[in-house]
């Protein structure tokens, strides 16, 4: 088995991707373990259902993990990991904590005792002291209604593509936090998905705040392929994929998706700097 490295400390002790997969394991059977006790659907995503399918597990060169919920159960799913996860987590969002920059994913689960620094400093966690934290992390992905014609809500995603500018340069060139720039970001985005509501679409895709997929939604769904999520064999455990994975995984990955990429991109890219 190749071994992918991400950092040799002074000691001369070794971290491995595997190390860090075997950290987001254990995270994620946690996770898994709230969500079933309080009835909340969800699914893996992106990478990680790519490699549940693709390797009964990890994809043995990735270096994070992802989720994805429904829109509608977002509320009851931050009331359900602050409730029911152990204390050594921490649930980082906009709505806890201000600070939270809105241009990542909508959540971010992440486990206390680690640290981790993200090769994008762009986006860098601004989410530390107090109750913060920089531990290794589960991204939760939100899935909301999308219109079933393209130019819908175009505006407003021109309008929350406007506002990645300001937000970027005030929170990382000036260190300021841009509530009301967050605060419009996050309106646009539920306005969007309240025209696709009204026009009764039965399409699903990543919320209006997931910017970097384009100005149209490149990725719908129906509810009904990605929920109910079925559980398949992931590591040493069952965890649950879309419900079609194999339509999803062409959407996202291609129709040869069950092919690896060639050796030279098999390599982490999230890591900057870890320790476990």
């Amino acid at each position: 088995m190749v071994r992918y490295m991400l950092k040799k400390n002074p000691d001369g002790a070794e971290i491995t991707v595997r190390d860090v997969q075997e950290c987001l394991l254990l995270m994620l059977k946690d996770i898994d373990e709230v969500m079933r006790k309080n009835d909340i659907p969800y699914c893996l995503d992106a990478g990680t259902a790519l490699g549940a399918v693709r390797h009964h597990g990890f994809i043995p060169w990735d270096d994070d993990a992802d989720i994805g919920i429904l829109k509608e159960d977002y509320d009851r799913f931050l009331q359900a990991m602050q409730k029911d996860l152990p204390e050594d987590y921490v649930i980082q969002c906009f709505e806890k904590d201000d600070r939270y920059n809105v241009l990542i994913p909508a959540v971010k689960i992440r486990r206390k005792g680690s640290y981790i620094r993200e090769k994008n400093v762009l986006l860098s966690n601004r989410c530390t002291g107090y109750d913060g934290c920089d531990g290794l992390f589960v991204d939760v992905m939100v899935y909301d209604n999308v219109s079933t014609h393209k130019t819908t809500g175009l505006l407003y995603r021109l309008a929350n593509y406007a506002l990645v500018v300001p937000e970027i340069i005030l929170d990382n060139v000036f260190h300021v936090n841009p509530v009301r720039t967050k605060e419009l970001f996050l309106h646009n985005a539920e306005r969007y998905s309240q025209l696709a509501r009204e026009e009764n679409s039965e399409y699903l895709g990543l919320d209006l705040t997931w910017v970097w997929n384009g100005f149209f939604p490149p990725y719908r769904y129906k509810k009904d392929e990605l929920f109910p999520a079925q559980y398949i064999k992931f590591e040493d455990t069952w965890l649950p994929v879309p419900h079609n994975y194999d339509t999803y995984l062409k959407r996202c990955f291609g129709e040869n998706y069950m092919q690896e990429p060639p050796v030279y991109m098999r390599h982490a890219k999230h890591i900057a700097e870890i320790r476990l």
